[in-house]
């Protein structure tokens, strides 16, 4: 069995975080994209609102299949402390039974606990085991830094003991 590293990213900081992930534990990466357009300030102040009342959206991939992966890391940024629509519809058309899971949060503040107990709820729901959960704060930092600060987590969390 493997791990896969399932994700959405608008601005490209999940992105990287979940590519240092993929790279540090070997894992198979899958970007989530949300069609509908949330460039623009009015674009972004609804879909702030859509994330806030877990309103769906159209994904690609619509669904994606796990019987292959034991280990699943989730991450998601946060929006209005919130999951964003795209990891929200993503969750509730997989099935996580059986399923290792690690959430992880990106935040530009604070709030990312918020989003991490919600995103913990809606995979439990689903037959997820959640073996482990963190936040990455964003804000004002380098790409380096990024790499750093989850390379750092990944240590001080060991999850290298998850690698299958």
């Amino acid at each position: 069995m493997a791990t896969l590293i399932l994700y959405y990213s608008q601005r490209g900081t999940t992105d990287l975080v979940a590519k240092t992930l993929a790279k540090n534990l070997d894992g198979h990466l899958l970007r989530i994209h949300d069609l509908k357009n949330r460039d623009g300030l009015t674009n972004r102040l609804f879909a702030t609102i859509s994330a806030f009342r877990e309103e769906k959206t159209e994904i690609r991939p619509a669904k994606v299949d796990l019987t292959n992966y034991d280990t699943i890391y989730l991450g998601s940024p946060t929006w209005s402390g919130s999951p964003t629509p795209a990891i929200i519809t993503l969750i509730d058309r997989c099935n996580f039974t059986g399923k290792d899971v690690v959430l992880f949060a990106t935040m530009d503040a604070n709030r990312g606990d918020s989003n991490l107990r919600r995103l913990q709820e809606k995979v439990k729901m689903r037959g997820a085991r959640v073996i482990e959960c963190f936040t990455i704060a964003t804000k004002n930092k380098s790409p380096q830094q990024l790499v750093n600060d989850t390379e750092a987590i990944i240590e001080m969390k060991d999850l290298k003991m998850y690698k299958r």
